[in-house]
């Protein structure tokens, strides 16, 4: 009986030392079948299938202990009680967890027609097996396994399987998700663009391609938006008006473009690159060259840019 001693101390101290955060008890039903040699208290080798219940502890999420009774199914020769403890392995989020079995067994043979004469009618086992185990929903459970049993009192090893299934009682559900609000669709606002036009009219005295001093206020206008944009270009246009042959006004309108572009590069640092100097002679009036005033007017260097820049609130 040491052995047996031995045993039932090793299931008592598995249970003891287990985690109760998640305990649960749980109560079920068992199906088996077993193959008994001849070396038991009977005289021949016996199978039969076995119908039980037990009751169970579980300890925390890998360790169980469990008391169950079964009877023979269609014979009155053997009934069985049982001790286990079990240790579950994987995740308790697997949908298969395997287990591990060690336990004993006490059959009874009170009403056995082949127990061997003068033989006791009790046997002691040993039970060491493996299974698969799966929760079907939160509160039910089920089990198969195998489970090899050597006799405590005789030489016979024997082998079984069992089918169990268990009701969990107490068995903390995951708590259920609470519902999340749809995000408040995020309105994105186009941000405010605006145009600006920047226009620059340098007219000059005849026979002249000086840039005069009073122009200042739009070349640096112009400067200054060249050099916040980069990719802006400019194009200015020369013009005279209509005193002169056709070939020397246009060399005169091309030197006052070329003259307001030399401004901008020399005293406002503007890539010359990104100004282009065309002269149209008097080709293109603005105003009438018959008076001292329209052809003043017609004098001149155009140029015009356009940018478009985000409306800062």
């Amino acid at each position: 009986m040491k052995s047996v001693h031995s045993v039932i101390g090793t299931l008592m101290i598995l249970a003891s030392g287990a985690a109760v955060a998640s305990d649960s008890w749980y109560l079920g039903g068992t199906l088996g079948y077993y193959d008994l040699d001849s070396e038991h208290a009977i005289t021949d080798d016996f199978q039969g299938s076995q119908a039980g219940l037990q009751i169970g502890k579980q300890f925390g999420d890998n360790m169980a202990l469990e008391l169950g009774h079964g009877v023979n199914v269609g014979h009155d020769d053997i009934d069985v009680t049982s001790l286990t403890g079990l240790l579950w392995m994987g995740s308790e989020a697997a949908n298969w967890r395997p287990y591990a079995l060690v336990g004993i067994n006490q059959y009874n043979f009170d009403n056995a027609s082949n127990l061997v004469a003068g033989h006791d009618d009790k046997s002691i086992q040993l039970v060491a097996g493996l299974g698969l185990g799966t929760m079907l929903n939160d509160n039910v459970q089920f089990r198969a396994d195998v489970r090899g049993m050597l006799g405590h009192d005789e030489d016979g090893e024997d082998i079984g399987m069992q089918l169990s299934l268990n009701h969990m009682f107490g068995k903390e559900s995951a708590p259920a998700l609470a519902p999340v609000a749809a995000p408040e669709p995020v309105v994105v606002e186009e941000p405010e663009v605006r145009t600006i036009t920047i226009r620059l009219n340098v007219e000059f005295e005849f026979n002249k391609d000086t840039v005069l001093a009073v122009y200042g206020d739009q070349l640096e206008a112009i400067a200054a938006a060249m050099s916040t944009y980069e990719d802006i270009e400019l194009v200015l246009e020369g013009h005279t008006d209509s005193r002169g042959s056709d070939d020397y006004n246009a060399d005169l309108s091309d030197r006052r473009a070329k003259a307001v572009k030399a401004k901008l590069a020399a005293d406002y640092g503007i890539a010359a690159s990104r100004i282009s100097a065309i002269g149209y002679g008097e080709s293109r009036p603005i105003d009438s060259n018959d008076t001292d005033d329209g052809r003043a007017r017609n004098r001149r260097v155009v140029g015009e840019m356009s940018f478009s820049e985000v409306v800062v609130d």
